[in-house]
């Protein structure tokens, strides 16, 4: 097998004709500025500027560039935890709301792909529940009346020419699949410009706890009535952030020799691993793949010296004749400890608004967050805001809540017990690790030409100490998955601030 997985990037294209946003400078003065711009920030800044409100949008990167441009493209009323998870939860009510709110977020978007000619490749297709294994079939079946009570028009026929073998299943018609990073893209480059200006490369370091709320970049500041954090996490300290379990998953496309399947959105149940394999057709400007989504771990966890998607090209291998794997890629996701998102307005800071907590649904949550705040902001009644508003997690969670951060005050213990002592030269070049200097917990990396980066290896989100991800070549934060890159800087939230560096003499030497 290629286990090299050299190609470590998303196969989307952007737009060709991609607008191009400036760096915010200077002071301004608008009704919302909106941080993040990727789907659910871009969404709600064309919401309220359709409503006739003036925003601004912070993106640290380029839009779309960061989740949005990292997903699967797929649009679909059920998720990724199961509509009976959502039911043992909640109740039946709540997940037949849940079902009810993505499918007008996902009309919205189909809206807007046909108001401003939207070229994202989007389509409607089925979306298959099914399973290779017989042991899942009651799992599945118990979708199938999920599914029906939720008021979707489920069906459980196995089509002649289905390209997996089962012998059960749940299938949605009429779901969606579409170019995620081209439809944002071309989403804001729509939104009108008196009403919304949008700035690239424009990382936020600070953000003000008043009202007027004041949010800083490094050449520029933004005041503004309104905070909306479409960050994926809320960046700073929130609460929430200690009721979501954060892990990575890894996407791989493939140019396969046989016939590709029908478009689709394949889900193959795997409760072995609570893990799904997902798979669909899409295309870009080199030709046609077949995508599949499968391996998750932890953020700053797992075995970081493995090579993640082995799994899932075995997958892929086992059921087609695979000629080249072309594109390897990840995201993150951060899943509530109760099954539904974070959606609403602080508890301490009113004008603040939160969108996280998405788990692997994101483009249709991001879109539905983005509906729910900019009602709010506007003063509009919305039928599911109550659903996902800023909460305590509900009675049935508490161990699950109690569980996770027991487990992050482990990590945060063993961490800083344990880090051992280590010499520079022991250091693979090619890898990073976590040494214990003079006292100090120092991330290390160790470059192919024997150059050294050191960093501190205390996120200053929180204090944790960061773990190295071979794989992608990060310090990851295991509490609550800040990423950085090997010099130090912010990769994803919710840390603000870089990992300090530190000055370093070593000699290097020979490793034998």
């Amino acid at each position: 097998m290629d286990t090299q997985y050299k190609h470590f990037r998303s196969l989307w294209d952007q737009d060709p004709n991609k607008k191009q946003f400036p760096q915010l400078t200077g002071r301004h003065q608008v009704d919302v500025v909106i941080v993040g711009g990727g789907i659910t920030g871009i969404s709600a800044a064309m919401l309220l500027a359709k409503a006739g409100k003036k925003s601004i949008v912070l993106e640290q990167y380029e839009v779309g560039s960061g989740t949005t441009g990292h997903s699967t493209g797929n649009l679909y009323a059920p998720t990724g935890q199961h509509l009976t998870e959502i039911s043992a939860k909640h109740n039946k009510s709540v997940m037949k709301q849940v079902a009810q709110s993505r499918l007008s977020a996902m009309d919205q978007i189909k809206r807007w792909v046909g108001e401003f000619a939207l070229s994202c490749s989007y389509k409607e297709v089925p979306w298959h529940l099914f399973s290779t294994r017989e042991t899942d079939s009651a799992t599945i079946k118990d979708e199938f009346d999920a599914a029906e009570q939720a008021g979707l028009p489920a069906e459980n026929s196995v089509p002649l020419t289905f390209p997996f073998p089962t012998d059960v299943m749940l299938t949605l018609r009429n779901q969606a699949q579409m170019n995620p990073l081209q439809y944002v893209q071309q989403l804001a480059a729509s939104i009108d410009p008196s009403f919304c200006n949008i700035y690239e490369n424009s990382k936020v370091l600070e953000i003000g706890s008043g009202s007027p709320v004041e949010v800083k970049t490094a050449m520029g500041s933004v005041t503004a009535d309104h905070v909306i954090l479409a960050t994926h996490s809320p960046i700073g300290l929130f609460a929430v952030q200690s009721a979501m379990e954060v892990k990575r998953e890894y996407a791989m496309a493939v140019k396969v020799k046989n016939e590709l399947p029908p478009p689709a959105i394949y889900w193959d149940l795997h409760r072995a691993d609570q893990a799904m394999f997902s798979v669909r057709v899409c295309e870009n400007s080199s030709g046609k793949y077949l995508l599949v989504l499968h391996e998750q771990h932890k953020t700053g966890h797992g075995n970081q010296k493995t090579n993640f998607p082995i799994e899932t090209e075995k997958y892929i291998r086992s059921h087609f004749d695979v000629e080249q794997i072309s594109y390897i890629w990840s995201a993150q996701k951060y899943s509530s400890v109760d099954k539904l998102p974070y959606i609403g307005s602080s508890p301490i800071q009113k004008n603040c608004h939160i969108a996280t907590g998405f788990a692997a649904d994101g483009l249709v949550y991001g879109t539905l967050a983005a509906m729910i705040i900019s009602d709010q902001i506007l003063d509009n009644p919305n039928d599911f805001q109550h659903l996902y508003k800023i909460r305590v997690p509900a009675m049935g969670s508490l161990p699950k809540f109690v569980q996770h951060n027991l487990h992050i005050l482990g990590d945060l213990v063993a961490d800083l017990l344990t880090s051992p002592e280590s010499e520079f030269s022991k250091i693979t070049p090619g890898e990073g690790e976590v040494i214990k200097v003079e006292g100090k917990h120092l991330a290390v990396f160790r470059s192919d030409e024997d150059h050294v980066y050191a960093v501190s290896a205390i996120c200053p989100h929180m204090g944790c100490t960061v773990h190295w991800n071979k794989f992608e070549k990060s310090w990851d934060c295991p509490c609550h998955g800040s990423r950085f890159d090997i010099l130090g800087e912010v990769l994803e939230g919710p840390a603000i601030k870089a990992l300090e560096t530190v000055a370093v003499n070593q000699k290097l030497g020979n490793r034998d």
